[in-house]
């Protein structure tokens, strides 16, 4: 809308410097005094994960506090928005099922944010109950429920500097299996686009000056919709804040007459939009990126300080006892994870062996949130790793099974992808030369190879024994065992272990497979006929039978006379 509102406003000032040739200076003067110009700045963030406390790397909510407050002391009209993923991810979080955030959330300022997947990991309703405490709308119009009244807003409209800006939310549908199933029981999430063009129509016949939509949709390739087909089959959208993706976009993204912003994750970037209207128009907008060594300067916020001492002071009791120790880094780094084997994978998916019997442990790369570092491991080191509350569940399935499942893993190698699958009881290798589905092999289950007609035991998490990050060969299978969280799982192994020493074992391997040499089948030479001499025969007329000479059958059956032959006698005839 912006970019077509820029042309007529050209085309407008244009014929008004022709009119200013014809008229009075001094009206024209008087003209321009007339305009009215509204500046408007837009903070957003995304992706932030519960990372509330500043780092070298991380901007942290103190610093962002103060940041905000000295953008508000220059031009009041500042909105700050989140396009979702942020009450959940670290222990100083997740132990209050994201009302820590909220709350965090409410002191710095937010006008309003649109859920990501896992704002769903302590379920709908816990979502709905955080709703409630929050001062800010969680928006998210597509999130429909099955019975009732709509729980969570669809838009809002705020009032700033005179201007009405219409602001609506929208959620991703892979909500559905990138957070457990059950979180999402009792409410569908319906097309995005589709309901995209519903509130815009809603909120133009609202006569807005402007449209927001916080989409959780992301850019990444194998997301359906994303942000970018939304701002292409979606006309009236100003600015699109998205989030999901985890997308660096220094200067934004257009699309069409859409502006996409997106500031990467953890907090390590803040998101700045600066808005000119005229006379209610957008005539400028800029996007950019505030990093972390910009705002090095900036003091912390003593409130929000606070409140994350006092929260760490409560966690400290329970997440500081020391369960073991480890003489290796543990690796949780995403892009490792999420591509290839890890220690701290193979850690993981030895514990569920260990505690389930089953043949095979799978788990997912994305389910790895951090790294371990040498020394002492507490039980928050543990929940920092695993934070979801995941718990374990042994099925029984075939080796086609598992085959599929390991072909669905590896689909978008050697792209980073959160169902990445880490192993236990079993290693596997990895053509990327392949095409999709058709990737694994030498597959060995318990030093054996998989035989796809014999039925297994895995143990895997609940999110992925119901189906979730796309492993729907998991679902409906038999149930054999169900156990503690994966946090309780992992850390009840390495206190049993005491010190840890694993390394990258070769489980899972990514070569090329050896073409294998055409096999030549062996020619069968022709057999000589073996012909039984009758009464009355001669050489030459057996012979022309068998279209030769009776030269060479004397010659071939090394006949002393050939004019001399006798019943029963046998003669070669030559195979040609």
């Amino acid at each position: 809308m912006f970019f077509r509102n820029k042309r007529i406003i050209n085309l407008f000032l244009s014929l008004v410097l022709v009119l200013g040739i014809v008229l009075a200076p001094v009206r024209s003067m008087s003209f321009a005094e007339e305009a009215n110009t509204v500046n408007l700045t837009i903070v957003h963030t995304n992706d932030v994960h519960g990372r509330v406390e500043g780092d070298e790397e991380l901007i942290g909510f103190p610093r962002f506090a103060t940041y905000i407050k000295q953008l508000k002391a220059e031009n009041p009209n500042v909105l700050v928005l989140d396009a979702g993923d942020i009450t959940h991810g670290t222990t100083i979080i997740n132990i209050s099922r994201g009302e820590a955030m909220i709350n965090l959330m409410n002191a710095v300022g937010y006008d309003a944010m649109a859920p990501g997947n896992h704002d769903f990991n302590n379920g709908y309703e816990r979502l709905v109950e955080l709703s409630k405490i929050a001062n800010f709308p969680i928006l998210a119009a597509n999130v429909i429920p099955k019975e009732g009244e709509m729980e969570l807003g669809e838009y809002v409209i705020k009032e700033i500097g005179g201007l009405r800006i219409g602001i609506f939310g929208l959620a991703t549908q892979e909500t559905v299996y990138k957070s457990h199933p059950k979180n999402t029981e009792g409410v569908d999430i319906v097309d995005p686009i589709a309901k995209a063009k519903e509130i815009v129509e809603r909120l133009q016949a609202e006569d807005v000056d402007m449209i927001i939509a916080l989409s959780h949709l992301g850019l990444d390739d194998g997301s359906n919709p994303k942000s970018s087909d939304l701002a292409e089959q979606v006309e009236g959208i100003d600015l699109i804040v998205d989030g999901h993706s985890h997308s660096l976009l220094p200067e934004g993204l257009i699309v069409g007459d859409t502006l996409i912003v997106q500031t990467g994750e953890y907090l390590k970037n803040i998101g700045v939009v600066n808005i000119t209207f005229t006379d209610g128009e957008i005539t400028a907008i800029e996007p950019k990126l505030v990093s972390r060594e910009e705002v090095e300067e900036v003091a912390e916020d003593e409130e929000i300080m606070d409140m994350i001492a006092q929260l760490n002071e409560s966690n400290n009791v329970i997440l500081s006892e020391v369960i073991g120790k480890t003489n290796v880094r543990l690796v949780g780094e995403r892009e490792i994870v999420r591509t290839s084997e890890s220690n701290l994978g193979n850690l993981m998916t030895d514990a569920l062996l260990n505690i389930s019997g089953a043949d095979v442990a799978l788990t997912n790369g994305g389910g790895i949130r951090a790294s371990i570092e040498v020394g002492d491991i507490t039980k928050g080191d543990v929940l920092t790793v695993f934070p979801f509350g995941n718990t374990g569940v042994k099925i029984e399935l075939t080796g086609a099974d598992i085959l599929a499942a390991l072909e669905h893993g590896v689909k978008d190698y050697p792209a980073p992808a959160g169902g990445f699958p880490h192993v236990a009881g079993m290693k596997y290798k990895i053509d990327p030369s392949q095409e999709p589905g058709n990737r694994v092999y030498d597959v060995y289950v318990q030093g054996q190879p998989l035989d796809l007609e014999k039925t297994y035991t895995l143990v895997t998490n609940d999110f992925m024994a119901a189906g979730g990050d796309g492993y729907t060969m998991f679902a409906g299978k038999k149930v054999l065992g169900e156990y503690p969280a994966f946090d309780e799982i992992l850390a009840d192994y390495i206190s049993q272990l005491g010190e840890i020493n694993i390394g990258v074992e070769g489980r899972i391997v990514a070569e090329e497979r050896a073409k294998e040499e055409p096999v030549e089948e062996p020619v069968e030479e022709p057999k000589d006929i073996v012909y039984i001499v009758k009464p009355g025969d001669v050489l030459w007329k057996i012979a022309r039978k068998f279209g030769t000479t009776w030269q060479r059958l004397a010659e071939y059956n090394k006949l002393k006379n050939p004019h001399l032959i006798f019943p029963n006698q046998k003669i070669l005839i030559p195979a040609e």
